[in-house]
């Protein structure tokens, strides 16, 4: 009963479906997303990690109060996203920049989300600012078969020593029936600036490119979502080179990728986070050919979106429109993420 209640029918005149433009098909939907918490630490000093630079624990005063109500905005956020269309919070959210498992742990738990009864998958990384990232999903929607963690070995071009940097996230599972594939990822930032740094972004993608390819060397039709804070733009070279992936649905091939985000990059100057009077749309979840087909007896991709509500753009001053972060000047702002989330909604039809 719990799943009948979660899924929502919609009822959608799907011209494109049929030669009968007149004729009324139902669908379920659901919402697949993924979302920079930035900088989500606890108040604990790790003496294994360098947690201690975390912008809490930086702060003279008030950790628990600014911790707490930080997790309760991510928990706002995380709980509205999807509802204008699905009426439900994810089934499936990946997320980056947490810095273990008992902030997802007080995330779930926090009352717009526990009853939604999310479950975690996180793998401790060797990122040298302690952070990782992670999947969560509702229990009664989707149901995982496998994860693993995979490495990213990359170096820095000048001095050759390894950057210990986030491992991405494979997760394959049922989502009401259908199997699918979730890779998570956070690439390397553009610290030194995007050149060079640019050849760690390629590594990141060669990596995540060596995993969709295994994943379609058993199966060619594997429905595959890749999802993070990718550092780059959808036409920077690790997306449209290495990923190979298509700004247009008719151009994918089978084993092929579609970047939704691609053209609300190119065409409508849309953007995730922004930095020096300039947007980025560094937060992408790309899908491969199989979600494209038009037979609805499973589930494909209907459209993406970025999740940009008033409420988490600054309202005033300079940085008006940008996303309200939650740090800022060595303080708290009761700001969210300086990252806006991403998702793509999902339909099959309804029997």
């Amino acid at each position: 009963m719990k799943i009948l209640k979660s899924l929502v029918v919609l009822s959608i005149l799907f011209c494109f479906l049929t030669s009968n433009a007149q004729d009324e098909k139902k669908f379920k939907i659901h919402t697949l997303a993924f979302y920079n918490l930035e900088n989500l630490f606890d108040t604990i000093d790790d003496p294994l990690k360098r947690d201690e630079a975390s912008p809490i624990m930086e702060m003279k005063a008030n950790r628990a109060d600014v911790y707490r109500q930080k997790v309760k905005n991510m928990a706002r956020v995380i709980s509205n996203i999807g509802t204008d269309m699905a009426k439900n919070s994810p089934a499936i959210i990946g997320v980056c920049e947490i810095e273990n498992r008992d902030v997802l742990e007080d995330i779930v738990n926090d009352p717009l989300l526990l009853p939604k009864d999310y479950g975690i998958i996180h793998f401790e990384g060797p990122d040298r600012r302690s952070i990782d990232v992670a999947l969560l999903y509702q229990k009664s929607l989707f149901r995982p078969i496998d994860s693993s963690s995979h490495e990213l070995k990359i170096y820095d071009d000048l001095t050759r020593r390894r950057v210990y940097t986030r491992d991405q996230l494979l997760v394959s599972g049922e989502l009401d029936g259908d199997l699918i594939h979730i890779i998570v990822n956070h690439w390397p930032s553009r610290s030194g600036g995007e050149a060079r740094s640019r050849s760690k972004r390629v590594g990141a993608a060669k990596l995540n490119k060596r995993l969709i390819d295994s994943l379609q060397s058993i199966d060619p039709y594997a429905k595959i979502f890749t999802m993070g804070d990718l550092n780059d733009d959808p036409t920077n070279d690790s997306v449209k080179e290495v990923l190979k992936a298509k700004k247009e649905k008719e151009e994918v091939p089978l084993k092929g990728i579609y970047n939704p985000y691609e053209k609300m990059f190119t065409d409508k100057g849309y953007g995730t986070t922004a930095y020096r009077d300039a947007w980025s749309l560094f937060d992408q979840i790309m899908v491969t050919q199989p979600l494209l087909e038009e037979d609805y007896s499973s589930y494909r991709f209907w459209k993406a979106g970025i999740y940009n509500k008033a409420y988490l753009s600054n309202k005033r001053g300079r940085w008006r429109g940008y996303p309200f972060r939650s740090f800022a000047d060595g303080g708290f702002t009761n700001g969210f993420s300086d990252h806006f989330p991403v998702y793509v909604y999902l339909i099959k039809q309804a029997e």
